[in-house]
């Protein structure tokens, strides 16, 4: 008499506890990517208590040594307003946001200002300038 055992073994191999720990993953690496800071380049932004955001189109930053970038790419302050033309062309109504580090002196930011109008002179457009500061504490 052959005895037989009820619980046979399988040898297949579940995937659906792996696929997910993929969607954990993902999941996971998703919103910690989220956290990272969004500045690409450091500054230590003015205070303001106010909280309008806007919808950006091209954002151009001061550093505390005085150099211009149009989003991650150095810019002379002299080619400021042709490099302005060339990206704003395509847009009627554009904001630019102006991140500028706390120590920069006002002639700095205006001449930003004073390139966007400007570009908007020369191409009858209605761009805006908005500077970016950090909350009070």
């Amino acid at each position: 008499m052959a005895i037989q055992t009820r619980n046979k073994r399988s040898v297949a191999f579940s995937m659906a506890s792996m696929s997910d720990l993929v969607f954990l993953l993902l999941i996971f690496f998703m919103l910690t990517s989220t956290l990272v800071a969004p500045n690409a380049i450091k500054l230590l932004l003015p205070e303001s208590s106010s909280k309008a955001m806007a919808k950006q189109t091209i954002t151009v930053y001061i550093n505390e040594s005085y150099q211009y970038f149009l989003e991650d790419r150095p810019v002379d302050e002299r080619l400021l307003e042709e490099e302005l033309i060339r990206i704003l062309l395509p847009e009627s109504e554009a904001t630019v946001v102006l991140r500028a580090d706390q120590t920069v002196p006002i002639q700095n930011i205006v001449s930003v200002i004073d390139a966007v109008n400007i570009v908007n002179e020369k191409n009858l457009t209605k761009h805006k300038v908005i500077l970016a500061t950090r909350p009070k504490r």
